[in-house]
């Protein structure tokens, strides 16, 4: 009896060790970006990150096609250019009603007119000197493409935009602008995503 209960404990105290030693299952980390439909890893650009040198961007996708990559970069960078219209869109309407808040230029009516005229110019066919600064293949065979800006390009195009609105629309931009000159007012405007940039530093 003595000898099975010797036994019994060690079988006991064995299993105990074995249990002590045993690891904890390790945790997969999880990814910060992933492809869509897809648990793979991708570049964090693919989920909107940032980019050096690049001031606004979009990503665009195409696909899997039998015209081949080259038709399918075409599309994905169409679709790119389209968002970052709008996203220029909204970054420059900011910019107007910033610089309108800065200086205590027009009444808020004023601001929404400007704002609606500029936009029109902004179109993804207008977007002249975007590139492409990035492009991958998902492993379902889409393609992601990053296409963007960088802050000399953007601050060219937002000028162009005010300067063409201004002749399409003198009447909003006469109550708008005060005493400045077209350029002046097109330039400063365009720097007011610099300057905000500076203050928040």
């Amino acid at each position: 009896m003595r000898r099975l209960t010797c036994v019994l404990f060690s079988a006991v105290a064995l299993a105990g060790i074995a249990g002590c030693s045993s690891s904890p299952a390790k945790l997969e980390p999880i990814a910060e970006c992933t492809f869509p439909n897809s648990d793979k890893q991708a570049p964090i650009w693919v989920c909107d990150g940032p980019v050096e040198g690049m001031a606004v961007g979009a990503v665009g996708s195409a696909a899997k096609s039998d015209a081949g990559m080259a038709f399918m970069k075409q599309m994905a960078a169409t679709d790119a250019r389209v968002q970052l219209a709008q996203s220029m869109k909204v970054q420059v309407q900011n910019m107007i009603k910033q610089y309108a808040e800065t200086t205590g230029a027009a009444s808020k009516e004023t601001v929404d007119r400007v704002n609606t005229v500029v936009t029109k110019q902004i179109t993804n066919e207008s977007l002249v000197g975007t590139k492409i600064f990035r492009s991958i293949s998902a492993p379902d065979g889409t393609l992601y493409v990053l296409v963007g800006l960088d802050e000399a390009s953007a601050q060219k195009l937002t000028e162009t935009a005010v300067k063409t609105s201004m002749g399409n629309d003198q009447a909003a931009w006469q109550q708008f602008r005060a005493q400045k000159g077209q350029d002046e007012l097109a330039a400063e405007i365009a720097k007011q995503k610099v300057e905000f940039e500076k203050q928040k530093d």
